[in-house]
């Protein structure tokens, strides 16, 4: 069975970049054969700030609120991740960090690759997800996308520069072969 990994939209701002980005990633992603790409757009999901007196690793996947239950079964579904995530006065962004604390076991030993965008690349941002990841056992890959919002982004928006194809196809390279490994 082929590997089903997601690219996870991080922003529900309003004029966000993410969507052009992971729009990029999925077009890519495409191409290949190697497994099944799906973009998954959080803004989509409504998911309400985690207030709920059940620790999200204990819920058994089932949650109080509908729209975390539709956001759990999106999750669920899928082997891997590539996170398209923005990095937001140096750290992650609250509306995807709360998505991931909303739920437990749905993460639990999958893969993540992260593209990232800020002023610096969003470097400071995936360092975060490394960390966070790693509470549930994801595995975690090296090579990343660091997009620039002075290099890659332009008058007409989103216009990554020509080495961003291979630093994207290293990713996706990476992120299916560890995928694949996690299942066997």
């Amino acid at each position: 069975m082929t590997a089903k990994i997601g690219i996870v939209i991080g922003s529900v701002r309003e004029g966000r970049t993410g969507e052009g980005v992971a729009n990029w990633v999925h077009a890519a992603a495409a191409q290949r054969t190697d497994a099944e790409f799906t973009l998954v757009d959080l803004k989509k999901f409504n998911v309400p700030i985690l207030t709920s007196s059940t620790v999200p690793g204990a819920a058994n996947k089932q949650y109080d609120e509908p729209a975390v239950t539709a956001w759990s079964a999106a999750i669920d579904a899928l082997d891997g991740f590539v996170f398209v995530t923005p990095e937001y006065n140096h750290g992650v962004p609250g509306a995807l960090k709360n998505a991931f604390d909303s739920l437990g076991s749905e993460w639990a030993e999958k893969t993540v690759g992260f593209v990232s965008y800020g002023a610096d690349g969003g470097i400071r941002a995936v360092e975060q997800w490394r960390q966070i990841v790693a509470n549930f056992h994801m595995v975690d890959i090296r090579s990343q996308v660091a997009l620039g919002l002075f290099s890659d982004f332009g008058p007409e928006g989103f216009a990554p520069i020509e080495r961003r194809a291979g630093e994207l196809t290293t990713l996706l390279d990476n992120l299916v072969d560890a995928t694949n490994r996690l299942r066997r």
